[in-house]
């Protein structure tokens, strides 16, 4: 597929439809779909034919896997690391725009909605999940940690909820997303289409999503909130695995499990980083602080390897420098997230 048509952006009926369309790729999101993005909405945000913005994915998969993690690697291995902290650099500034918009923007998160979907995703005004809905911020797994403002919202999830979500990768289901708090609204994946039909009939965007919204049930996460908030609370990662180990229950000794085979410097960088996200104020400087600390760990050899590891070869064995949690400088950390 042609990069041109890599985001289709057109306006109908006075509603700024956006479409990511990769969909071999689950939509994950390049350099020009950030930019393409980013324009079609300065367009729309003084264009006073446009009263609402429609975000949605190219195909069955889902709105979006995340960046193209695949570019970025070969940023680094072509000695072009700049072009990827360009790549970020854009892509949060979008999120702060998308979180400022001045006009409806509902996002629809059906399917799989990861990494940088999220983040053209969960900071809109009204965000819609479906029972098919995988939301998550996988970044441990592959060396980096959660950015596009993710840190901005698993600091303010409930509880210690969002530091599980953030040091495990773990993937929430779309009645976890509304509970806390990265999504709003669920709209069963049937009624989807009629939905979107509505919304670029235009319909103003509140009244019909509440026209096929549906109560989303109990959120899967609140019923191990107990252990995760006794576990997760905890001051430092190594805390959080002693923790784990000494609640002796398999949902505990699984996460702790999971926990061994992430990227040790990510887990530490994620901690810290969600616990300073919680105490500022305004998303753009989290957003600052994630641009620090991605930049931060794009230099180091953790990046490279986990992709390598978990998308190119796929023999999911990561060699992380360095192996353990006990090994990682959290004096260097504390000094890039600041």
């Amino acid at each position: 597929m042609s990069d041109e048509a890599q985001l289709l952006a057109r306006v109908e009926n006075g509603v700024g439809h956006l479409t990511l369309n990769r969909p071999r790729a689950i939509n994950a999101l390049t350099h020009r779909m950030i930019l393409g993005i980013r324009d079609a909405l300065g367009h729309w945000r003084t264009d006073p034919r446009v009263h609402a913005v429609v975000i949605d994915g190219a195909g069955d998969r889902g709105l979006c896997a995340g960046g193209d993690i695949r570019g970025l690697r070969e940023n680094v291995l072509a000695e072009r690391p700049n072009d990827t902290r360009d790549f970020w650099r854009d892509e949060y500034t979008l999120c702060a725009v998308i979180a400022n918009y001045p006009k409806p923007y509902v996002a629809l998160m059906d399917g799989v909605t990861m990494g940088g979907g999220v983040g053209v995703a969960s900071h809109g005004s009204i965000r819609v999940v479906t029972e098919r809905s995988k939301v998550a911020m996988p970044e441990t797994r592959i060396g980096l940690a959660p950015d596009v403002g993710g840190t901005w919202l698993l600091s303010r999830a409930p509880g210690a909820i969002g530091a599980y979500l953030g040091l495990n990768a773990a993937t929430m289901t779309g009645a976890d997303a509304v509970w806390c708090g990265f999504a709003d609204h669920l709209v069963p994946s049937d009624s989807l289409p009629k939905l979107r039909d509505a919304l670029l009939a235009g319909d103003d965007p509140a009244t019909a999503v509440a026209r096929f919204a549906v109560d989303p049930g109990p959120a899967p996460l609140k019923a191990q909130w107990r252990w995760i908030d006794e576990c997760y609370s905890a001051a430092t990662v190594p805390e959080i695995v002693e923790r784990l180990h000494e609640m002796e229950t398999d949902a505990a000794t699984a996460a702790a499990a999971e926990l061994d085979d992430l990227c040790p410097t990510s887990l530490v960088t994620t901690h810290l980083a969600i616990r300073r996200a919680r105490m500022r104020n305004d998303l753009r400087d989290v957003l600052d602080q994630e641009y620090r600390t991605s930049s931060w760990l794009l230099d180091r050899p953790d990046l490279v390897e986990g992709i390598r590891a978990r998308v190119v070869d796929k023999d999911n064995a990561p060699r992380w420098n360095p192996t353990t949690i006990a090994e990682v400088d959290i004096t260097e950390v504390e000094r890039v997230v600041l």
